[in-house]
């Protein structure tokens, strides 16, 4: 009796022991996270609730999804390419983009973004383009096949999610005919968003010619702590002549056979002009970084190619990630709502701005600038859903128009600005998209395309719920605890 009295007494101490150094060490951590870690306030504080709510456990699940201690040397020579490239675009460009180009008198009001774009990130403006949006997967595909099939020199592909399925196998089968006609196809993934897909399946496509690079492979097979840090990007170049680039990737979900979502509603651009070799210019980026193999120093991919004037939307290509000194397309959203003068339209599937975009927002609808927004009626990230839905609710208050889009899910990615100029692409409105994920849109500054943009909006409006107060207000309990945990959560999410 008395052994067991003195094991339990034993235990006791032990788990006394282990708790109060439980507490030392969660203080210890916090003070990594907090003087280690230059993150946004609000942010610190999330995680440092995550922690104490979840000790130890939610330190590991920082340095799985939180933390950026590896940022800078994981991204050294990338940022070093990216620099390089930016350098060689305003030497050839920044006096044609300063002294002539922007005395238009279509794009003036816009020189300051404009600018921006050119300094910031090397954006060159772009003038004669044409552009053809797809907002249905099967046209997308159908098209984009169409494409490759008449592919002379080489085909380049990126996307962040690739399923092996009907839609993949389609596109493999006339990739191989491609190859074996001699044309160069390399295909850029994303280690997590295509971690369905087995190495196997990779090699095979390597044995028939196709050239494939993971970027970043997920932590499970390689030990990485840049779960974060997805390459989102969605890229196609054709001969240096077509680009595609916008929300679809490849999968059978994305052509609306997906019981889940039902039909797809998304947005994706096809150009055609000078901007394909800013396009191309992003790829092959991204490509060398993963395969540490240089492209640049094959002149062809970079060659002006002589063809005729295609269009006349003038495009820049913007792109932001954790090797950008800026987050330039979450800049981009803030200077157009800021510019703003009649009306504002956003889609998004998933709404968590930051605090100076949530107040630019909210500052136009109270100025009387009408302020159209636009979201799935349906989740596939619940927590993401219901913050966003939360920070819709601000906006609804305010009064501003609100949408839940009703015919499947809502894919698309963008904003319209007084039907003058459009920014759409692979950046949601969110805090991931703008700090964490590696994106790519474009910058139209074309009224013809921000109208026709402006009016699939509007179609997509019949297919839509409106958010009225009355009916934000009358929302479960359940959902109103769901919103403000989300809330609570969202510099995770």
């Amino acid at each position: 009796m008395g052994t067991l009295i003195n094991l339990k007494n034993d235990i006791g101490v032990i788990l006394k022991q282990l708790f109060d150094n439980l507490i030392f060490l969660n203080i210890f951590l916090s003070i990594i996270i907090i003087f280690f870690q230059r993150k946004e306030a609000k942010s610190t504080w999330a995680w440092l609730l995550l922690l104490y709510a979840i000790p130890i456990l939610g330190f590991v699940i920082y340095l799985l999804a939180g933390t950026d201690m590896h940022k800078r040397k994981m991204f050294k020579t990338k940022g070093i390419e990216d620099r390089i490239s930016e350098a060689i675009q305003k030497q050839e460009t920044s006096i044609i983009n300063r002294e002539f180009q922007l005395n238009d008198p279509q794009i003036s009001e816009y020189s300051d973004l404009i600018l921006y774009n050119l300094e910031a990130s090397g954006s060159v403006l772009d003038y004669n383009n044409k552009v053809q949006v797809f907002t249905d997967g099967v046209e997308k595909f159908e098209t984009l096949m169409e494409d490759i099939r008449y592919a002379t020199d080489y085909i380049h592909i990126q996307y962040y999610i690739i399923r092996d399925d009907f839609l993949f196998q389609d596109i493999c089968e006339l990739l191989i005919v491609k190859a074996m006609e001699g044309v160069e196809v390399r295909i850029l993934y994303d280690g997590m968003g295509c971690r369905g897909i087995s190495k196997r399946f990779w090699k095979n496509l390597n044995k028939n010619g196709i050239k494939t690079v993971e970027f970043f492979p997920p932590l499970l097979r390689k030990l990485h702590l840049r779960i974060n840090y997805r390459n989102h990007r969605k890229i196609v170049v054709i001969d240096g002549k077509i680009a595609y680039m916008g929300g679809f990737n490849i999968g059978k979900e994305y052509v609306g056979q997906s019981k889940r979502f039902g039909y797809w509603r998304d947005t994706h651009l096809k150009i055609e002009g000078s901007s394909v070799n800013a396009l191309q210019v992003r790829f092959l980026l991204d490509w060398n970084y993963a395969s540490r193999e240089n492209l640049f120093s094959k002149e062809k991919y970079l060659a002006e190619k002589l063809v005729d004037k295609t269009g006349e939307s003038r495009i820049q290509i913007i792109s932001s990630g954790p090797d950008s000194r800026m987050p330039n397309i979450r800049n981009n959203y803030l200077r157009l709502i800021t510019k703003a003068k009649k009306s504002i339209y956003i889609q998004t599937p998933y709404f968590i701005p930051d605090d100076a975009i949530m107040s630019s927002l909210l500052i136009a609808v109270y100025s009387g600038i009408e302020v159209n927004i636009m979201i799935p009626c349906k989740p596939d990230h619940p927590f993401v859903y219901w913050a966003t839905y939360s920070y819709i609710g601000d906006l609804v208050k305010a009064g501003a128009n609100c949408y839940t889009y009703q015919n499947g899910f809502l894919h698309a990615k963008g904003m319209i600005i007084d039907s003058k100029v459009l920014c759409y692409g692979t950046a949601n409105m969110d805090i991931r998209s703008f700090d964490l994920n590696f994106e790519v849109n474009a910058v139209i500054y074309d009224e013809d395309e921000a109208k026709k943009m402006q009016n699939i909006f509007q179609e997509d409006i019949k297919k839509s719920d409106r958010i009225t107060k009355d009916k934000y207000f009358r929302r479960t309990f359940i959902i109103r605890v769901k919103e403000q945990i989300s809330r609570l959560l969202s510099p995770l999410l």
